[in-house]
């Protein structure tokens, strides 16, 4: 063997890295004390400041409950080019600076007053023995006296009062849910003879314009009539009366007793509203007859009345009865003789 090719002894060097011992562990360093830990008027006046942000945060909590109520809904407020809705802004920027100041108050509350000796620790196993868990707990119980919650009474309920004050506007605000659906969603505008036209070209749709494993989205003709008269009562309508239309071998269809005569050689038109909670669906998959709500998976059965075959959804989709009017239109028998949309407590 030559000198080149004996092994490298520990001291020598590897190229540019030079082998040597760890660093010894420099322990902790002295505790420095705060102010706060020597003047008790300082500690005092931390107190007071810790306190009164978690106060500040209260009143501006209560304050976005009362500007719910106060501000006009329809109150716009301008910062030059810049221009919102009053109502919402106020509410916006107490709830903000109000969470700000609970956080901003914890950290003045951590560095100023809790204490702060830094401590080590040997690590140990992932479980903890019966005197471990002791010993956490004891611990525990001397973080929170040193933390000073017990203690400052003053910082403790100022704290808590401005963290139950947070859930006042969650309650108020409860009200922009809007009212329970009643029995607003058991009619639609779908009426005897109103014809099917698609949502996209507003064409009326005849039998031959479909053929098996065809799905169409649609709407009712006189929906178009709303838009012009009212945008929000056509955006309503529109909601509740969009269907899809779907065409399946007469052969493959499975029809419930007293659909009969509910579709016209083998095209269907259910609601285009899942019953789960309202999401607009038409993933079709024509081989299954399967149609998929995109938003949590409710599959629906069109060839079996769209029973449910899988998913959250708790009933199947409402079946508009269909026929064919004098110019060979397909046009609605009825309106829905069921409730369309997510189901809803008051359905009964």
């Amino acid at each position: 063997m030559t000198e080149k090719n004996l092994p490298a002894k520990p001291e020598e060097h590897h190229g540019d890295v030079e082998l040597a011992e760890p660093i010894p562990d420099p322990g902790i360093e002295p505790h420095e004390p705060r102010i706060t830990d020597i003047d008790p008027k300082a500690a005092d006046r931390v107190e007071r400041q810790v306190s009164g942000m978690f106060g500040l945060a209260t009143l501006l909590v209560l304050g976005a409950c009362v500007a719910y109520f106060a501000i006009p809904r329809d109150s716009i407020i301008e910062f030059g080019p810049l221009s919102g809705n009053a109502n919402n802004m106020t509410i916006g920027l107490c709830i903000g600076l109000a969470l700000f100041l609970i956080g901003a108050g914890a950290i003045q509350w951590a560095k100023k007053l809790m204490v702060d000796e830094e401590i080590s620790e040997e690590r140990h196993a992932a479980h903890s023995s019966p005197e471990q868990i002791a010993e956490i707990t004891e611990a525990f119980k001397q973080g929170t006296a040193e933390s000073g919650f017990t203690r400052r009474k003053m910082i403790r309920n100022s704290l808590i009062g401005a963290l139950a004050a947070l859930g006042l506007p969650a309650v108020v605000l409860l009200r922009d849910l809007g009212p329970l659906p009643g029995r607003a969603l058991y009619t639609t505008i779908w009426a005897k003879g109103i014809r099917i036209v698609n949502d996209v070209t507003d064409r009326p749709i005849k039998p031959a314009d479909l053929v098996v494993g065809q799905l169409v989205n649609a709407q009712p003709a006189n929906l178009a009539e709303l838009q012009e008269e009212s945008p929000a009562a056509y955006q309503n309508a529109k909601a509740k009366a969009a269907v899809i239309v779907v065409r399946i071998k007469p052969s493959e269809i499975r029809t419930k007793p007293g659909r009969e005569n509910w579709g016209i050689d083998g095209i269907l038109c259910y609601s285009k509203i899942c019953t789960h909670v309202g999401c607009p669906i038409s993933l079709y998959e024509q081989t299954t007859h399967h149609v998929l709500c995109p938003c949590h998976q409710s599959t629906f059965d069109l060839a079996d009345s769209a029973k449910v075959v899988f998913g959250p959804a708790a009933r199947p989709l409402p079946q508009l009865p269909l026929a064919v009017d004098s110019e060979g239109y397909l046009v609605a028998q009825s309106d829905f003789t069921e409730p369309v949309g997510p189901s809803f407590f008051e359905r009964g």
